[in-house]
C-alpha cells in the first residue's frame, strides 16, 4: 500500500513502539490516529508527533466502537490498523493472581479482538485493507515466570490466523510483527528492572518492520514478520 495519505489506527500509541511507529508512519505521509487510556499522556504524545489522539480503553466495547467511528470520520477513511495495546504481568505459576491476569487479557486480547473485529467490518465494506498485530517472541516460546503474558501472545498469533484465514477473500491483508526485547518502558511498567544496551533493540526497528510491512504491494502480504537484536548484550 501507498502510505502517502493512508488514514491508519495505532493502539497503544502514547509511547514506546506505537509512538515510534506513529511517528515514521506520519514522516512518510500517512494521517495517524494514536489511542491510550491516559489522556494527558496521550496528549502529549500526540502533539510530539502530529497524531490524533483519540482517548480509549480497549478493553472497553464501547470506547472501540468509537475510537473507530472517530478514525473513519476525522479521515474519511481507515486503510490500516496497528494492534499494539498491551501490557506485561509476569508472576510463576503458584503466585498467579487472577485479577491480574484476567486485566491482562481483557487488554492484550479482548482487546485486540475488539479493535480489530470493528476495523473489520468497515474493511469487509470497502473490500480492502491491512491488519498487523504486534506480538511478540513470547508466542512462540513459553519462559519462567510467563504464564500470562505468553498465554496471551500464543492467543493473538491464533486470532491472527483464523482472521487471515477468514479476511483473505475480502482483500484485507492480516500480518504479524514479532518482537523480541526492545528498548521501553515495558519492563519497567511489569514491575522488572531492564538492563541498557546500545546493541538491543529499539521502537524504531519495529516501527521500520510494521511501515515495510504495509508498504509491499497489495498483491501480496507478509504472514509473520519476527525481529531479533543483531547480538545483544
Amino acid at each position: 500500500m501507498n502510505l502517502n495519505n493512508a488514514a491508519i489506527l495505532v493502539t497503544g500509541g502514547a509511547s514506546g513502539i506505537g509512538l515510534e511507529t506513529a511517528r515514521l508512519l506520519i514522516s512518510q505521509g500517512a494521517r495517524v490516529a494514536i489511542c491510550g487510556r491516559n489522556s494527558e499522556r496521550l496528549e502529549r504524545a500526540a502533539a510530539s508527533v502530529g497524531a490524533l489522539p483519540i482517548r480509549a480503553d480497549v478493553s472497553v466495547e464501547a470506547d472501540v466502537k468509537r475510537m473507530v467511528q472517530t478514525v473513519i470520520a476525522e479521515f474519511g477513511d481507515y486503510n490500516a490498523l496497528v494492534n499494539n495495546a498491551g501490557y506485561g504481568y509476569f508472576a510463576p505459576l503458584i503466585d498467579q493472581d487472577m485479577d491480574q491476569f484476567n486485566r491482562l487479557f481483557l487488554t492484550n486480547v479482548v482487546g485486540a479482538m475488539l479493535v480489530a473485529r470493528e476495523t473489520a467490518r468497515y474493511f469487509i465494506s470497502r473490500r480492502r485493507g491491512n491488519i498487523i498485530n504486534i506480538s511478540s517472541t513470547a508466542g512462540s516460546k513459553g519462559f519462567a515466570g510467563g504464564t500470562a503474558y505468553a498465554a496471551s501472545k500464543f492467543a493473538l498469533t491464533g486470532m491472527t490466523e483464523c482472521w487471515r484465514a477468514e479476511l483473505r477473500q475480502h482483500n484485507i491483508r492480516v500480518m504479524q510483527i514479532n518482537p523480541s526485547e526492545v528498548m521501553t518502558d515495558f519492563f519497567q511498567a511489569a514491575g522488572l528492572e531492564q538492563k541498557a544496551s546500545e546493541r538491543k533493540l529499539r521502537p524504531q526497528e519495529i516501527a521500520h518492520a510494521i511501515a515495510s510491512a504495509l508498504q509491499m504491494d497489495d498483491r501480496g502480504f507478509i504472514t509473520d514478520l519476527t525481529v531479533w537484536a543483531t547480538n545483544p548484550d
